[in-house]
């Protein structure tokens, strides 16, 4: 009798446990999601660049923000995400010189032969938004997974700024109205674990249709190459 009643007590605190383990994991997955914040790194190349327009030194940007994970399916792996970030980048370049004459902003081709340019560059600031499909192989438990997050970033101009330094004199200008206001692009980021690779790939000028190069519209649109890390 003793050893029934023991074998009794046994599978009920059995049955009861795994009851308590299956719920509490199927509330785990339920609520299961990859809100994340996000860090990036990029290397900032130019496309579309004017004839004999050339870059110099390196280009960075710094990427920051918080995405909203929202799961699609029962397993939670694949997604919409949608956050809010900030960023900023930097172009060196040397052969493009913008100026401030009278009041207006000129753009004109830098002549190497006859200036010494240390410092030619321009930097935007920006809010951005980026919209992800997102598709993984994480699960509630595990953080080491193969992830391909593709989407779209539109980024709003909050600031901007140029700095030019040679031999004959220096020019630093803000706030100047030849940017774009809204600046937008495709977006990669894929990899494993901690290590991801991110691509932007901007859709649109940098510059507004009133930066004229040699009376010809400067179209320079922006390619960003670099990691990202995410951040539960």
């Amino acid at each position: 009798m003793k050893f029934t009643f023991l074998l009794f007590i046994f599978f009920i605190g059995h049955f009861g446990f795994s009851q308590n383990g299956n719920t509490d994991k199927a509330e785990l997955y339920k609520n299961y999601r990859e809100d994340q914040f996000y860090a990036s790194v990029t290397y900032n190349l130019l496309n579309d660049k004017p004839k004999d327009v050339s870059q110099s030194g390196f280009s960075s940007g710094f990427h920051f923000g918080f995405i909203r994970d929202m799961p699609l399916n029962e397993k939670r792996n694949f997604a919409i995400g949608l956050g809010l970030g900030i960023s900023t980048n930097s172009y060196n370049q040397k052969s493009i010189l913008i100026e401030e004459v009278n009041n207006d902003i000129l753009f004109s081709t830098i002549d190497e032969s006859e200036l010494n340019v240390s410092k030619n560059k321009f930097t935007t600031y920006l809010l951005e938004v980026p919209l992800e499909i997102r598709w993984r192989t994480s699960t509630a438990t595990d953080y080491n997974f193969w992830r391909i997050y593709t989407g779209f970033k539109v980024g709003y101009l909050v600031y901007n700024s140029t700095k030019f330094k040679s031999d004959a004199g220096k020019e630093s200008l803000s706030n100047i109205d030849a940017f774009k206001q809204l600046q937008y692009g495709l977006t990669l980021s894929a990899g494993y674990g901690t290590w991801n690779f991110h691509v932007y790939y901007g859709l649109n000028s940098i510059f507004d249709t009133n930066a004229k190069l040699n009376d010809k519209v400067i179209d320079m649109k922006s390619l960003k190459v670099g990691l990202m890390f995410y951040i539960l």
